[in-house]
């Protein structure tokens, strides 16, 4: 499920309202964890297979996540993954690995997956790249350090449970991911559809609690001014968006990203204000992100932080982010494909 649509609470929580909200928090990540990233495109693999190969050699990225620091156990991302650019058959292939921790009780989602991604010459300006993922998930949980209402206390101590018997397994399973992407010089869009197995992640022997698929819509345009000649350094503008739906979550990201080399900046907006959840009073804003990256010939290493614009403001203490690309192997400039223009590159 969308992740920064999960939780909308008070600002001000006594101390066993926060255990309430800690258990909220736990009972929310179990139905389901989907790892993101605020820079996206810094993270290729994990928005779309049809990105594997997507240089003209190989690449190695790196991601890190830090999310909501100042709550106890939340969400910690790590991600890696590699991929390279067959010449010859026109393909690209990928190793992705991914861990994401969340909650007190330490739910733990790894994945590991291989991906495949092909490139069709559609006409002189646009190509399109069909891509395929299929992934091992392992899901664990540590039921020792969960907290049960009847050992919630006023004075804030921890007493005995009553509920002894907790049949909690570790759980794995196959899934699958594919995508499409077409782009030209300055425009791209893509989709992509995960969970496709909707595979069962109940972690109690009897129980199912099927993922429901995740749909993912993406795109953006480059704008570029400037020039290498007459002494002028290319500069771009882009915009991106990212929409994200799964069951009934939803999420909208909106970015405008400079670049000039070495330096790139970035503003991103998450949130769907108008769709506003008017039952709850609640407004569906959830951050704004600041981004920058250097970048030299082969390495790119970008930072950002998630300023949280919701309820949880004075609660979450944002998000750090960073991303590190690092590109080697390429091929000769008369074997390059057509650039993606979109701003992985950028941050």
């Amino acid at each position: 499920m969308v992740r920064n649509a999960l939780i909308k609470k008070k600002t001000q929580l006594p101390k066993l309202g926060y255990l309430w909200f800690l258990l909220f928090f736990i009972s929310i990540s179990a139905s389901g964890q989907a790892p993101q990233f605020s820079q996206f495109y810094a993270a290729p693999l994990t928005l779309a297979p049809s990105f594997a190969g997507s240089t003209n050699g190989s690449r190695i990225v790196m991601n890190y996540r830090n999310q909501w620091p100042q709550i106890p156990g939340a969400f910690v991302t790590y991600a890696f993954s590699f991929d390279h650019y067959f010449h010859n058959y026109r393909s690209g292939v990928g190793l992705l690995l991914m861990r994401d921790q969340a909650g007190s009780g330490r739910l733990a989602n790894t994945r590991g997956g291989l991906v495949y991604s092909y490139n069709f010459k559609i006409d002189h300006n646009w190509t399109i790249r069909p891509g395929l993922q299929f992934v091992y998930e392992d899901r664990t949980i540590d039921p020792s350090r969960l907290i049960f209402g009847d050992q919630l206390r006023l004075d804030g101590n921890h007493a005995s449970s009553s509920i002894t018997n907790i049949e909690i397994d570790r759980t794995g399973y196959f899934d699958a991911t594919s995508s499409v992407l077409i782009y030209s010089h300055n425009t791209w869009g893509g989709l992509t559809v995960d969970n496709m197995m909707t595979p069962n992640q109940s972690m109690t022997s009897n129980g199912e609690d099927r993922i429901p698929l995740k749909f993912a819509l993406f795109g953006g345009y480059r704008f570029t001014y400037g020039s290498n000649y007459a002494q002028q350094i290319q500069e771009s503008i882009s915009i991106a968006a990212l929409y994200k739906n799964q069951g009934k979550f939803n999420q909208f990201d909106l970015g405008v990203y400079w670049s000039r080399d070495p330096v790139s900046l970035g503003l991103l907006y998450r949130g769907i204000p108008i769709f506003n959840n008017h039952a709850a009073g609640i407004m569906n804003n959830d951050a704004f992100v600041l981004m920058g990256g250097l970048r030299t010939n082969d390495l790119r290493i970008g930072y950002s932080y998630d300023f949280t614009i919701s309820r949880l403001i004075n609660n979450t203490g944002g998000a750090h982010e960073i991303s590190i690309i690092y590109q080697f192997n390429q091929g000769a400039p008369s074997k390059a494909h057509g650039r993606i223009p979109c701003p992985d590159s950028q941050l």
